[in-house]
């Protein structure tokens, strides 16, 4: 009798390690702070006088993602970017991440491949190493849980609470974009449960949809702003709104902000899948959230060394705490900005 092809064969045939050992074959370590990955109890790390950065996020199936318009190399993509993210909105460098995950039984071997598939290109993409991780049994789904590891100059860390009035406040790429691609992959969802034999109508939406299932985190922008030798004096990555989080730089900092809607950069595609949907892409913008752009802001000294920057804009100062958080409207009429942020759903 013939040997089974690796498609023929079973998750439970593998077991757990025959299964980690299966998916993560093909993993190269980078970088020189990889000592040891994975196989062993725990990944070995050696950084030099610099500091550790350390950050985590779970995403949950039917809560973060849909599996019906989700590719799982996306997915697996997705999970490190969203990751890294947060270690550049550190000013750091990104270098390893460890993935664990949660399987149902619904789930064979090949879709699990392509998840690291994407796992691997991501890292590849950002040049940092996979170094680990876990796998368990899930009844509810898939879940993955990620943990991205990098480090930075002692005098280079940038925190969310070193804001100072009148400094420039910046985002980098454009906003809301995600989140419409999300209402357009839903609306189409909706479709196609009610008439399964239509096609999805994705066509001109090509930039949108990119930005729900394959974002890219703003590694250039960091390296852009470091060859300025313009350090953020105080920056966090676009995760939960551009509302959300620019509230966290004001609470951490201690001070209001003015923004301006006619300075919000938003896509013609987002435009576009607004007056579809009949939603404000500025909504989008302020509450959408998944953008993982940068948010920062600067002294006003610096202003022109990223004037000419066209995926860096301005769009408003920071004030005194009495001041207040607002967005100053196209009507120029003062609009509170308000968390949305995550709900249980």
């Amino acid at each position: 009798m013939s040997g089974q092809s690796d498609q023929e064969r079973t998750i439970s045939e593998l077991g757990e390690f025959g299964l980690i050992e299966h998916l993560t074959r093909e993993v190269k370590l980078n970088n020189s702070s990889s000592i040891r990955g994975i196989g062993d109890d725990a990944a070995v790390l050696d950084y030099s006088g610099r500091r550790v950065l350390v950050s985590g996020d779970v995403l949950l199936e039917g809560i973060h993602f849909n599996l019906m318009y989700t590719p799982l190399k996306h997915l697996g993509y997705k999970a490190v970017v969203v990751n890294i993210s947060d270690i550049l909105a550190m000013n750091g460098d990104p270098s390893q991440v460890i993935v664990s995950l949660g399987i149902s039984g619904k789930f064979g071997l090949s879709q699990l491949e392509a998840l690291y598939e994407g796992i691997r290109l991501a890292c590849d993409t950002y040049h940092i190493d996979f170094v680990g991780g876990d796998t368990t049994s899930s009844v509810t789904g898939l879940t993955l849980s990620v943990t991205a590891i990098g480090s930075v100059e002692p005098n280079q860390v940038v925190y969310r609470d070193g804001a100072d009035v009148n400094e420039i406040i910046c985002t980098t790429g454009d906003l809301g974009g995600a989140y419409m691609g999300l209402q357009l992959l839903e609306r189409e969802k909706e479709v196609f449960k009610s008439n399964p034999g239509v096609q999805p109508d994705l066509s001109g939406y090509d930039h949108i949809l990119e930005r729900q299932l394959k974002p890219e985190a703003r590694y250039d922008i960091i390296r852009f702003l470091s060859k300025l030798e313009i350090k953020p004096t105080s920056m966090i990555d676009i995760s939960d709104g551009l509302s959300s989080d620019m509230l966290h730089i004001c609470h951490q900092s201690e001070l209001g902000c003015k923004i301006f809607q006619d300075k919000l950069p938003i896509h013609e595609q987002t435009e576009k899948m607004g007056q579809e949907l009949d939603i404000d892409p500025t909504t989008a913008a302020l509450n959408g959230g998944d953008d993982y752009e940068l948010l920062f802001t600067i002294p006003t000294s610096q202003y022109e060394k990223i004037e000419q920057e066209k995926e860096i804009i301005p769009i408003g100062h920071m004030t005194s705490k009495d001041f207040g958080c607002y967005m100053v409207s196209s009507s120029d009429h003062q609009i509170a900005l308000k968390a949305q942020g995550w709900k249980n759903r």
